[in-house]
């Protein structure tokens, strides 16, 4: 019998949807995960008619289960001869990933699936979503969460749901930082839809920018940081996109992105 493919993707117009597709074992991350996950991004990337990045998971019970502890954890990282893990890999082409990713969490996500929900730039919850760190309660830590964490939520936060391992509700992950919005479990597609047409008014070029930017300015102090914000600004200035939107404010109409399909 023929296993169904771990990962599905679906084009939606501008929008790519990348979904995680293990309901039966709460779509908990293994090899073909992680696989799929990062030919989806690299898809995205290698296609300037594609605006968005929808990442989520199959049915409503959960987003992502973390780790799947029947396999392992060698995702995570459990062969000590490579100095760099599957996860970890992962994560560093998502972060440089010029191309917005919207986390769509139908579920439980947990684990390593709250990694994979803090990579991802915003992020829309269903009401009967939970989220939590329980990697304690299995004698395991989830250090790797923690460097996607560090910029996302308060320290207090974050050590509360890394050292108790006790799971929060969408009411609390607002509250904290970790989401954005929360819609009933009916209505998240639409959810999900009505921000990305929020995003789909800015300029490509200046997304791609911007995010490249935030990333580099998360470590720099204040006077290396304003430097290069300097130089940004001026840089962006120059580019077709911002010539196209200032001709467009002047004329009263809407942009023609270089990008836009």
């Amino acid at each position: 019998m023929s296993q169904p493919d771990a990962i599905l993707t679906e084009r939606r117009g501008t929008t790519l949807w990348i979904t995680i597709n293990r309901p039966e074992r709460r779509n908990a991350i293994n090899q073909s995960v992680i696989d799929g996950i990062k030919a989806g991004i690299e898809q995205a990337m290698a296609d300037a008619t594609v605006r968005a990045v929808v990442l989520t998971g199959a049915g409503d019970k959960a987003f992502c289960a973390g780790g799947d502890l029947q396999q392992g954890t060698s995702v995570f990282g459990d062969l000590l001869d490579e100095p760099t893990t599957d996860f970890g890999r992962l994560a560093r082409v998502v972060r440089q990933a010029g191309i917005l990713i919207v986390g769509r969490i139908n579920g439980a996500c947990v684990a390593g699936g709250m990694a994979l929900m803090s990579l991802c730039d915003l992020v829309v919850a269903a009401d009967h979503a939970r989220f939590g760190l329980p990697e304690t309660k299995v004698g395991v830590i989830p250090v790797q969460v923690q460097v996607y964490f560090r910029n996302l939520i308060l320290p207090r936060h974050a050590a509360e749901l890394i050292l108790t391992g006790e799971l929060i509700d969408v009411n609390r992950a607002r509250e904290i930082g970790l989401i954005n919005y929360v819609a009933p479990a009916a209505e998240l597609d639409a959810k999900v839809e009505w921000l990305l047409e929020k995003l789909r008014g800015g300029s490509p070029v200046a997304v791609k920018r911007m995010k490249q930017a935030m990333a580099a300015m998360e470590m720099m102090n204040f006077h290396e940081a304003i430097a290069f914000a300097e130089s940004q600004i001026m840089i962006t200035a120059q580019t077709s996109d911002a010539r196209e939107g200032l001709a467009s404010f002047n004329e009263k109409r809407r942009p023609r992105w270089a990008d836009d399909a």
